[in-house]
């Protein structure tokens, strides 16, 4: 559940360069309950993302070796770190919620984020109970109790993310909570994969060593699992494996983190939001291109598969149709991503990927600068969908002009993206189903 947003526009030193089971028409599986079980929460002193401007200041200025600092795995309930469970034990939707007011009460939740949390609450009721399926009572208090009791761990001992961090999969699997979390909200009957054989081929060439990297639209924070979910059963290690770029908003609203806790990271900062804060654009600028240094090790390392949105940002509906669209690529963006993958002496491959999944938490139709959104949520079908490889060097060649062929071939994976999103949105919105397959786009349910 995560909005992976982010604008690669700084510079950077290219000598150092030198972030199951296939799924039923429902939900499938309850997370495990959390009694007994330890936490891994990371003491990272350079983190690089923090409302408190002095805060920030003083902690992107920490020796790097610092952040490879291990994380610490503390007990819950041991006389190490405590931790109230308030939320784990639960068996009904009042004990649940009265758990939200008990703890504000106690001033142990602040009313935001008491508020935040009913609210989810509700949103995801309605949202499974959409589906229809007759356990959705379980399922919703099941997942929810757990949600919850991340959540409220969060706030007691707030974890911090440094610029590379690695799926959390144990003690507790936060990658399988987020999956279990998002299932019961796709209709698999309505969602569709373009291009399965492609993503094999992908497949492929991590396993040769290669590295990946995937050019997409975002829509919603769900877009993770929902990439996850819709190719575990065919692609699982791509499931589990990609590497989001990430912005900051996942990463620092407490609704939202536990969720991204279970994600490989490369944290950035949206360009959209460079100046949010005028003060801290230059820590950002210098955080930008230390997490860029971090990626760029992960490609010398080969067989890395990167996502990337290079919107800078969620895609949003026109104000005037109402029609939701890809937004467009930064072309900065995409050019230095290829040139990190270029200079890091393992070979690279860049494909454009589609989703559509907007109905199942569509963003803010605005953007806004504060932490916190309201979260809509919705049962959907959704869509991905893999185009051929771009190659950068033949668009150049033909364009005689390195700078031109820069804009060229960031509008190349642009047109790419849309026209598999059409294909898409034809066939979930308009209905058509695999009818919807052009001869670019083959659609397939492999769940089926």
């Amino acid at each position: 559940m995560l909005l992976f947003s982010s604008s690669l526009s700084t510079s950077f030193s290219t000598s150092r360069v030198s972030i199951c089971s296939p799924p039923s028409l429902l939900h499938s599986s309850l997370p495990l309950k959390l009694s007994s079980i330890s936490v891994r929460r990371s003491r990272c002193p350079c983190v690089l993302y923090c409302s408190k401007v002095r805060g920030m200041a003083e902690l992107v200025e920490v020796e790097k070796k610092e952040s490879t600092r291990s994380a610490a795995v503390v007990a819950l309930g041991s006389g190490e770190e405590k931790h109230s469970r308030t939320f784990l034990h639960v068996r009904t939707e009042e004990e649940l919620l009265s758990g939200i007011r008990k703890e504000m009460e106690a001033g142990r939740l602040p009313s935001n984020v008491a508020a935040g949390m009913e609210e989810l609450y509700h949103n995801y009721r309605n949202a499974v109970f959409q589906s229809g399926d007759p356990r959705a009572e379980e399922v919703v208090l099941s997942n929810m109790t757990v949600a919850f009791d991340r959540i409220f761990l969060e706030v007691e001992d707030p974890f911090v993310f440094s610029p590379y961090h690695k799926a959390m999969r144990e003690p507790f699997d936060y990658y399988m909570f987020g999956q279990n979390y998002i299932r019961p909200l796709v209709d698999f009957r309505n969602s569709y994969v373009g291009n399965i054989s492609l993503f094999s081929e992908m497949e492929e060439k991590l396993q040769q060593g290669h590295n990946v990297v995937l050019i997409s639209n975002h829509q919603t924070e769900a877009d993770p699992a929902i990439i996850a979910l819709l190719l575990e059963k065919t692609n699982p290690r791509i499931s589990e494996d990609l590497t989001y770029v990430a912005g900051d908003r996942v990463v620092t609203d407490t609704l939202c983190k536990p969720f991204s806790m279970g994600r490989n990271l490369v944290c950035v900062y949206s360009k959209k939001r460079m100046h949010d804060v005028p003060e801290l654009a230059e820590i950002k600028k210098r955080a930008i291109t230390r997490s860029l240094k971090e990626m760029a090790l992960l490609l010398r390392g080969g067989s890395q598969i990167i996502w990337i949105a290079p919107s800078g940002g969620r895609d949003r509906p026109d104000p005037q149709t109402e029609e939701w669209f890809p937004a467009p690529f930064d072309a900065s963006s995409v050019d230095n991503i290829r040139r990190l993958a270029e200079h890091s002496g393992v070979p690279g491959h860049i494909y454009p990927l589609s989703i559509l999944c907007h109905d199942i938490m569509p963003p803010p139709r605005q953007v806004q600068k504060e932490i916190g959104e309201k979260r809509v949520i919705s049962y959907s079908g959704t869509g991905l969908s893999l185009g051929p490889e771009i190659n950068f060097h033949e668009i150049a060649a033909t364009s005689g002009d390195s700078e031109k062929a820069k804009d060229v071939y960031a509008k190349v994976l642009y047109t790419s993206v849309t026209e598999q999103y059409n294909v898409l949105k034809s066939a979930i919105h308009g209905k058509q189903g695999l009818e919807a397959s052009t001869p670019a786009v083959s659609l397939s349910q492999p769940w089926v």
